[in-house]
């Protein structure tokens, strides 16, 4: 210390740790009236980055008011720069927080526009929130004067002993990456695996996959066994689909009857239920003659997989009432079985010279 501390020296001091706390308090209270407006945008990324200012300008405007106080006091130059080296680690570990918090944010804004909102791909996020909160921590160690050349470098031996004890976690992880970035499955997306699994895949993260089947149970697949597996996507190229119904009248019916009234069935259906597609042009196709029956086929439009389970019930009993009042009949299938008993045989008469002994 240069000098004793005067009473100035205190009065200028606590005039700066009150202006930062003052700064502070008046940048949050604006931040969180901007936070109210962000909110009635259809954006959701201002939110993710106002939420982060509200946590960066406060704490950087009370490490300005304690930089400017210590700066006032008539310090030694060995604690002065271990306050501004406190301050700057504090306002780095600070930046570094926030920064994470947006960045993530923002790939998880990005992942549920692109993949739905069903679910979220995390497996993104968590490398994203690792490698901001690795580089702030280098960051840290550099202005700390400690050189980050050989801890890469011990990093770098490490991590290949690590990479050969964790091979199975690592072969999940970049099969993860890769599934998501060749877009072949997404959050959100229906799928069966030749296993025989199905359902929405909830979430993508760094080890496995998650799916929500219809009967709201979870199966977690590794993302490694994932990539190698046959897969059926009805989510991909487009999410509606079409969905075959089997249907037969007798052979005593008017075909060009039964074809219309089905095809207005099938109008009424894809107006009235929720999930069809409106604009699906009905489609009916005749195709097997059968032991009791004509067969054919009825196409309908769904909107996505889980839709058409509600749209084959409601389909098939409106068609039902409407054959029933067209007097259109669907023949139960029927088999004749002929019963025939076996004639008894009667030997034939031997001639009497048969019967003789021989001499």
């Amino acid at each position: 210390m240069n000098r004793a501390v005067t009473l100035d020296d205190l009065v200028l001091t606590g005039i700066a740790l009150a202006a930062g706390l003052a700064l502070a308090f008046l940048s949050r209270t604006l931040l969180l009236w901007l936070a109210q407006h962000a909110k009635r945008t259809r954006w959701s990324g201002d939110d993710v980055l106002v939420d982060a200012l509200r946590t960066v300008v406060p704490w950087a405007a009370i490490a300005g008011g304690i930089a400017a106080g210590a700066a006032v006091l008539p310090l030694t130059r060995t604690v002065q720069h271990h306050i501004n080296q406190v301050l700057i680690v504090w306002l780095i570990a600070v930046v570094t927080l926030s920064a994470a918090r947006v960045i993530t944010g923002l790939v998880r804004t990005v992942t549920q526009s692109r993949s739905g909102v069903a679910g979220s791909a995390t497996i993104f996020v968590n490398i994203t929130r690792i490698l901001v909160l690795a580089i702030g921590f280098l960051v840290v160690l550099q202005t700390l004067g400690i050189s980050v050349a050989p801890l890469l470098t011990a990093l770098g031996v490490g991590g290949l002993a690590v990479a050969l004890a964790l091979q199975d976690t690592l072969a999940n992880l970049f099969a993860g990456i890769h599934i998501l970035a060749s877009r072949t499955v997404q959050p959100g997306d229906y799928i069966r695996l030749s296993s025989g699994e199905e359902g929405y895949v909830e979430d993508i993260n760094w080890r496995q996959t998650t799916v929500r089947q219809l009967s709201n149970n979870l199966v977690v697949i590794p993302n490694g066994q994932l990539a190698k597996t046959n897969m059926t996507n009805y989510t991909r190229p487009e999410q509606q689909l079409t969905v075959l119904v089997q249907v037969g009248v007798g052979y005593d019916s008017d075909l060009e009857h039964v074809e219309r009234v089905t095809a207005e069935v099938v109008t009424e259906v894809m107006r009235e239920i929720t999930g069809a597609v409106p604009e699906h042009e009905p489609a009916i196709r005749f195709h097997t003659f059968g032991d009791s029956r004509i067969g054919f086929t009825v196409v309908l439009g769904v909107g996505e997989f889980s839709d058409q389970y509600r749209i084959k019930h409601e389909f098939i009993k409106r068609l039902h009432k409407r054959y029933r009042q067209e007097g259109i009949t669907i023949p139960a299938p029927t088999r004749t079985v002929s019963l025939k008993q076996p004639t008894a045989t009667v030997p034939h008469p031997r001639h009497p010279e048969d019967h003789q002994l021989p001499r």
